[in-house]
């Protein structure tokens, strides 16, 4: 198949990885409003996905990450790699949407790569130093949002808990307007870089680029996958998020949003990917933590923990596959 069929084939990929990222991700921006029945599920998904796209745009550094983290030279892959990495992170995406369990699209697109890499190239083409940094952002993020969840959570309970529960319950019901477009912008400034940075590399490996820069179109293109992909709903995702893990009443909601948005937006700017869904995830687990540790259904954690170890795993086997199919087929 010639070079430039498998580029469009590697942004068709690419896109629906996006999209698929916005739809099975809608949950992160959302969940919490939804379920407090602060903003009405149809209002809430467009908003979402409006925001989604303005956030896509605001930088590129997430996108360079990447592109440039992952392998140690763009030589090193090329699009059949590229196809097999976005193929099990895909696969794994639509699974457990399906499933309706929260798992990090992140991380399946990190372990596609990896996999797909690997089976390739060897381990010699992954740049450990670039991985370990990556790895530890995915890591470490939910367990900083889960802290300061916590904290943000006591705060406001110190500063508003004295307060009738209809007066509270109705004025956070308006401030989480504000929370969950924090939380959508924010949303879309981490996720949808991930894809961009993927079309970039495939770009940069077939001489079509010559520096590690993501081009406009790219950044159009995924913005706009990234947003309708929002705008489409996962709802299984939404019910296990918004109710499942903590009964969130509106403040929770607006703490844990305002918590997960500042986690994700810090990450944006340091150009660090991390799981929105792990963060929102960690943010609930630390403002229900605050109310009483008894409070949290730890037993659904455990499971949405058990979803998160077989990502990377899961996505680097199927993509592995995925990439001695194709060059089989392909001689």
């Amino acid at each position: 198949m010639p070079d430039f069929t498998l580029l469009y084939v590697v942004v068709f990929f690419a896109l629906a990885f996006d999209y698929i990222n916005g739809f099975h991700d809608t949950a992160n921006a959302i969940a919490t409003s939804v379920s407090t029945r602060a903003l009405s599920p149809q209002f809430a998904v467009v908003m979402a996905g409006c925001l989604n796209f303005i956030g896509a745009l605001y930088s590129t550094g997430v996108a360079k990450t990447i592109g440039g983290d992952i392998v140690k030279s763009a030589s090193m892959v090329n699009s059949e790699v590229i196809i097999a990495a976005l193929f099990g992170a895909i696969v794994w995406n639509l699974l457990t949407w399906w499933l309706g369990i929260p798992s990090s699209s992140s991380h399946a697109l990190v372990g596609g790569v990896l996999g797909a890499v690997f089976i390739a190239s060897g381990f010699e083409a992954i740049n450990l130093i670039g991985i370990r940094k990556i790895i530890l952002s995915l890591v470490l993020s939910p367990i900083v949002a889960l802290g300061s969840g916590y904290i943000i959570m006591i705060v406001m309970l110190w500063l508003f808990g004295r307060l009738s529960p209809n007066l509270l319950n109705s004025g956070f019901k308006r401030m989480q307007l504000l929370s969950a477009s924090l939380m959508s912008f924010s949303h879309g400034s981490n996720d949808a870089q991930k894809a961009m940075g993927i079309i970039t590399l495939a770009l940069l490996s077939s001489g079509h680029l010559t520096t590690l820069e993501v081009p406009l179109w790219v950044k159009l293109s995924c913005a706009i996958a990234m947003g309708m992909g929002t705008m489409v709903g996962g709802w299984k995702i939404i019910k296990t998020m918004g109710g499942r893990i903590f009964k969130l009443e509106p403040i929770n909601g607006f703490a844990a949003d305002l918590n997960s948005a500042m986690v994700i937006f810090a990450a944006t700017n340091l150009h660090l990917p991390v799981s929105t869904t792990h963060v929102v995830s960690g943010s609930i687990m630390g403002v229900g933590s605050a109310k009483r540790v008894t409070a949290v259904r730890w037993n659904v954690a455990q499971q949405m923990l058990f979803a998160w170890v077989l990502t990377i795993p899961f996505s680097a086997v199927t993509s592995a596959l995925m990439y001695k199919a194709m060059t089989m087929f392909l001689r």
